[in-house]
């Protein structure tokens, strides 16, 4: 194939032509001219460093971006231990500045927290088919815990729908919690304690980023159709059906509704609506006017105390409203002894503490971050997964169940003032109170009002505005916040998460098995160099063809790079013999954005300059990384590229390439 070196000059000689308009504009970079001289910058290799010293700085990177050990440097051996004190107990740092003034607004919302968990974690537990009395004591010892171990201020720890909802599914599937109640509670405690064992240790060995599977798009679907399927479960209260399915699944609920009719209860109906409305218009008033969260708050406490002196007082007329009944005083009782360890159950513990760990983990960091972001504080993720699961792992020895931080309470402890994490324990110090004294006051509580609590808690994991925002930035991430919510809805809580997570993975693999790979054209007037489609002011330089690689170069993509590569020099050829324009010379890669490469990858490259090589084309590679840089010089295969086919910049490229085709005078 011939050049038509006259094109080129004419490009390059355009580009210098305009040189002296361009100095009239700062931010524009003139071409070099063609009489001049291209300077070429060598593309260097990074300093040499052992094998254990890049392992060194790899193994930093994944597991210690953050550097915490940062502050211990150039320190005394006297203050490195009160530095390694603060660092595990963060009670220590700012417990030492904590003052009245601070203890007058840690109680406030401390107390005001108390009146929402209350109730929330005797509805809570009844959702996970646990005895109501549970779910208070699953309110009492994890804050405690929490308050000692937890960088957050504003996390409000206790029982969450969501870990409630599929903890209740995966053992009832099983185990029933009214023919065997004993083993219930086993299994339950024992999954706790491995929720809290996989929780601390992905602490312990700073394994966080394995949460990151579980992306937004996929946590959007999964909670608003848990939020349904809590919603629609709690319509055996509402309506005051006695016989309800045990299954979660949209279909299954719905039949069993309206194939009870006969047990419709028209008191329970009345009361649970009425009381629901109530709820609603609370909550509504607390959106619309933040400085009123206590209205809300407030609302559930109050819904539980007047719906109890209502039955109380009508309870010889109104036999269709069911209520509690008997609850237990005294602390948390021990449930060591109760942990299961061994039995045919065992693989269904591991099983339910890893999914219900995972969601309230993802739950509880999310919320701390939520809040401290709001307060310009960092929310340490390694030390929230080890408080998070000590606290489960302490909870499952003092009869709780898995516990997290809730973002409704949270929301209404950053909203009364809270400062610290004193206002946990407040909050357990009035649980204390409620679990020594109060709780022959709950026996006539409906339960119709924990069904009502219960579905204005969940309404608001609803975001349909978040969904719409997906539909709107990423159709990707629209389909897998979709197969989430009707995965939940229509097949079951735990495989629904599982497929969620599964088109994330699906996306993940796309992205790196069918990388993005862009023509560049010149700017004019300038040496940038950007995609065709993307900016239309650039220009095709003739007999270049200028491709970009925006992804690291693998085994599982190298095969899909070289066709793709091929398929774009064949259809510029195609392109220039229709346009009668220049005939391609010259194929230059920009690696800018190539962050590793593997052997298949290195091998892919010299696969792809021989294949060029037969039809005359030459190969050019542009800014490769250091690491790239570095296996490519280890492979050998800078040798048969030649340092001449290496450029760092496209601009440099082309002057320098262009320059040689030149005629020499």
């Amino acid at each position: 194939m011939g050049l038509n070196s006259n094109r080129v000059e004419d490009f390059f000689s355009h580009s210098a032509n305009t040189t002296v308009t361009s100095l009239k504009v700062s931010t524009e970079i003139p071409m070099p001219p063609p009489e001049e001289a291209v300077e070429v910058h060598n593309v260097c290799l990074p300093p040499k460093k052992t094998t254990f010293q890049k392992l060194k700085h790899r193994l930093s990177d994944i597991f210690f971006p953050d550097d915490p050990l940062h502050g211990f440097k150039n320190q005394t051996w006297c203050k490195k231990l009160v530095l390694g004190l603060q660092s595990l107990f963060p009670i220590c740092q700012w417990g030492l500045h904590y003052n009245l003034k601070l203890f007058r607004s840690d109680i406030i919302s401390g107390l005001t927290i108390a009146s929402l968990a209350i109730p929330q974690g005797i509805s809570y537990a009844k959702l996970a088919n646990l005895p109501p009395i549970v779910g208070l004591y699953s309110s009492f010892v994890p804050p405690l815990i929490y308050s000692v171990l937890g960088s957050s201020r504003h996390l409000a720890v206790g029982p969450v729908s969501i870990a409630s909802l599929v903890m209740g599914t995966m053992l009832s599937g099983s185990v029933s919690s009214t023919d065997d109640p004993i083993l219930y509670l086993q299994l339950a405690f024992t999954a706790t304690f491995f929720a809290g064992v996989f929780q601390a240790s992905l602490g312990l060995l700073r394994l966080g980023f394995l949460i990151d599977f579980l992306s937004n798009a996929t946590l959007v679907g999964f909670m608003a159709g848990a939020a349904v399927i809590v919603a629609l479960q709690q319509l055996k209260g509402l309506l005051g059906i006695v016989h309800f399915t045990g299954k979660m699944q949209f279909v299954p609920v719905m039949t069993s509704v309206f194939d009870h009719k006969d047990e419709w209860s028209w008191q329970t109906i009345v009361m649970g609506f009425g009381f629901l409305l109530f709820l609603l218009t609370t909550r509504q008033i607390s959106i619309k006017k933040p400085k009123l969260f206590w209205v809300s708050a407030a609302a559930p406490l109050t819904s539980v105390i007047l719906s109890t002196i209502l039955v109380f007082c009508i309870k010889s007329k109104a036999h269709g409203i069911s209520y509690i009944g008997h609850l237990p005083k005294g602390l948390n009782p021990p449930s060591l002894n109760m942990l299961y360890f061994n039995g045919q159950y065992l693989a269904l513990t591991i099983k339910t503490g890893l999914i219900t760990g995972i969601l309230s983990l993802t739950e509880g960091i999310a919320v701390g971050r939520t809040f401290a972001s709001l307060q310009n504080y960092q929310v340490d993720g390694n030390k929230e997964m080890m408080a998070i699961g000590l606290m489960n792992m302490a909870g499952s020895c003092t009869s709780c169940y898995v516990t997290t931080g809730s973002f409704s309470r949270s929301a209404v402890n950053y909203n009364a003032g809270a400062q610290t994490a004193v206002s946990n324990i407040v909050l357990a110090a009035a649980v204390l109170v409620t679990l020594l004294f109060l709780m022959p006051l709950f026996y006539y509580t409906p339960n119709v009002i924990l069904a009502a609590i219960i579905i204005t808690a969940v309404i608001g994991l609803i975001d349909y505005r978040a969904a719409y925002k997906l539909w709107k930035v990423d159709k990707f991430d629209f389909l897998a916040c979709m197969c989430s919510f009707f995965g939940v809805l229509f097949i079951s809580v735990p495989l629904g998460l599982a497929i969620a997570v599964g088109v994330s993975i699906f996306k993940i693999l796309l992205h790196v098995t069918r990388p993005n790979t862009v023509v560049l054209g010149n700017i004019p007037r300038t040496q940038i160099y950007q995609s065709l489609n993307r900016y239309k002011e650039a220009s095709r330089v003739p007999s270049f063809l200028i491709l970009a690689i925006e992804s690291p170069i693998y085994f599982a993509n190298s095969t899909y790079l070289q066709e793709r590569m091929l398929r774009w020099v064949r259809e510029e050829e195609e392109r220039i013999n229709e346009s009668h324009e220049s005939t391609l010379k010259c194929i230059i890669i920009d690696m800018t954005a190539v962050s590793a490469i593997d052997t298949s990858g290195i091998d892919m490259l010299c696969e792809l300059r021989k294949i060029l090589e037969k039809r005359s084309l030459q190969l050019v590679l542009v800014n490769p990384v250091g690491s790239v840089m570095e296996k490519m010089h280890k492979s050998k295969i800078l040798e048969s590229f030649g340092m001449s086919s290496m450029y760092l910049t496209v601009g440099e490229a082309v002057g320098d390439i262009a320059a040689s085709w030149k005629p020499q005078p």
